[in-house]
């Protein structure tokens, strides 16, 4: 609970309406005034308890929690679309040669982007060349160069005969920008709700993920723009991505329409608390989300509608470091903070000054420098805290990613989707493990062993054992006289290289029995 900081009471200016209905507050108070109506805590009342979701559990691998996102449905739809893609292509007479993707090489695609992602070349193709010191053995025994390209060329993820259905809508209000892309986009946003869920503390922001120019002449950064919920361990918790003016906009601006989006009541619950930056803070904003049962804090403009207006005891350039002004209305606590520069936040959950201090440099009166010090309001403290959780989860997706730029922006969401998973997978083995209080594995360890299992091998390069499903035949399908059984037809065991008269049934890989 806040403590509320008192050194000597002194009635808190009453605001006036000006004609506009908007406060306007006769001065700024200072961190000795009190503030005497700080808000009741925030009864936090999640819809499930917070933290990875059953089925998963400490015991699962990590290729288990990745297959939790990338599921049989996931697999299915693209490969689907994806021969459709390449059935069309070839009637438009493009020259390549094409087999049906099945669930199975999918997964070895996948494990192959998540393999390069590691063995980061300049090119793709650099995985496959041979008699060079920066040869790599290993790409070619899970997937051909080639097949590999043809499948990178045709990744589709829509149905292309819906794709030319809604193209010839385009310039109507019932075109879709999102159609190539829908079907993944909500799989995996569904995916990402359903298997975790966050802690009391958000964050909301933006996420850029960049796409190749046309023409690399251009000045401007071209980009696909995420609006993206995270939780402070940087698990992304939800998201959506921008397509200019939205058809069910509120009026309230971009910013309201994004926050009320992610913000879902039904799913979350109430009494979170929301942490954002100067764009999509507003009072109308903190005001809804109150009426919700949600806090929120974040720094503001001084031009955003709704905020004080009055120069009356503001700060100023020359005020001192550590110098705190603050203005309340109602449940929205308005506060400014001079630092190395002035910073301005809005609350609708902290008092106006709870004793916190922070350390900064300042010279002496002899010249000499030492760390002294300086008030700071809660809200400043929380706010530092907490909005981190929206760039650990950046930072998290830039390791190891399968981003590789295309003018394909369908295929760079796709990638991003795929670096999602991987990351929320790796969130999720933190969370269990911290729960039965494990070591858990590095993110390097994680996603490597993430892409053996989507490869089909073991770390250490040999083939994984058959897993449920596959079962043992003879290597032999020929009568034979029973003299001639123990030698004829015999192959070598894939994992211990002595002759075994069995293989799989299914995937026709020799092996023994005590190797199963």
């Amino acid at each position: 609970m806040m403590k509320t900081h008192h050194r000597h009471q002194r009635p808190v200016p009453a605001p006036r309406k000006n004609e506009a209905g908007v406060a306007d507050v006769v001065a700024w108070n200072t961190d000795a005034d009190p503030d005497v109506s700080v808000p009741e805590p925030l009864r936090f009342t999640p819809r499930r308890t917070p933290g990875a979701q059953p089925p998963l559990d400490a015991a699962q691998s990590p290729g288990e929690i990745f297959f939790n996102f990338f599921d049989y449905e996931v697999l299915t739809l693209l490969c689907t679309n994806t021969n459709k893609y390449a059935a069309q292509n070839l009637e438009a007479g493009k020259k390549f040669v094409w087999k049906e993707i099945e669930p199975k090489e999918l997964r070895t695609y996948l494990g192959m982007l998540l393999y390069m992602s590691v063995c980061n070349f300049p090119k793709l193709t650099d995985l496959w060349r041979k008699n060079t010191i920066f040869h790599v053995p290993f790409p070619a025994t899970a997937m051909t160069r080639d097949r590999f390209m043809t499948i990178s060329r045709n990744l589709h993820i829509s149905d292309p005969a819906e794709d030319a259905v809604n193209d010839k809508k385009r310039g109507t209000e019932d075109y879709d920008s999102l159609q190539q892309v829908r079907p993944l986009l909500e799989l995996i946003r569904n995916s990402c709700r359903r298997s975790y869920h966050p802690k009391q503390h958000l964050s909301v922001n933006e996420r850029m993920v960049a796409i190749k120019q046309h023409k690399s002449t251009k000045p401007t950064k071209w980009g696909l723009k995420f609006f993206v919920l995270a939780d402070i361990n940087g698990y992304t918790v939800d998201f959506t991505l921008y397509t200019g003016k939205s058809k069910t906009t509120s009026g309230k601006g971009l910013a309201f329409d994004v926050v009320t989006t992610l913000v879902d009541k039904n799913h979350l619950g109430s009494g979170y608390i929301l942490y954002c930056d100067n764009f999509y803070t507003s009072p109308s904003l903190f005001q809804h989300l109150k009426k919700q049962g949600f806090g929120a804090c974040g720094t503001y403009r001084r031009n955003t509608a709704g905020t004080p207006s009055t120069e009356k005891n503001a700060l100023h350039k020359k005020s001192p470091r550590g110098s705190i002004r603050w203005i309340r209305e109602g449940d929205l606590l308005f506060i400014k903070w001079m630092d190395c520069r002035e910073v301005s936040l809005c609350s609708t959950i902290h008092s106006a000054y709870s004793g916190d201090t922070v350390l900064r440099w300042r010279k002496d009166a002899e010249g000499h420098f030492d760390r002294v010090p300086v008030p700071r309001p809660t809200a400043v403290t929380e706010f530092n805290k907490y909005m981190g959780g929206i760039h650990l989860s950046d930072q998290m997706l830039g390791t190891n990613s399968v981003h590789r730029k295309t003018t394909r922006w369908n295929v760079t969401v796709f990638q991003h989707l795929l670096d999602i998973a991987v990351t929320n997978s790796y969130i999720i083995h933190k969370e269990l493990c911290a729960g039965k209080k494990q070591k858990p594995k590095t993110r390097q360890a994680f996603q490597e062993e993430v892409t053996a299992t989507l490869l089909g091998v073991r770390l250490d390069g040999r083939i994984a054992p058959p897993n449920t499903g596959h079962f043992p035949t003879p290597t032999s399908t020929v009568d034979l006289e029973k003299r001639h059984k123990a030698s004829v037809g015999r192959r070598r065991c894939t994992l211990c290289k002595r002759t075994t008269p069995w293989k799989c049934q299914e995937c026709t890989v020799s092996s023994c029995f005590f190797n199963t």
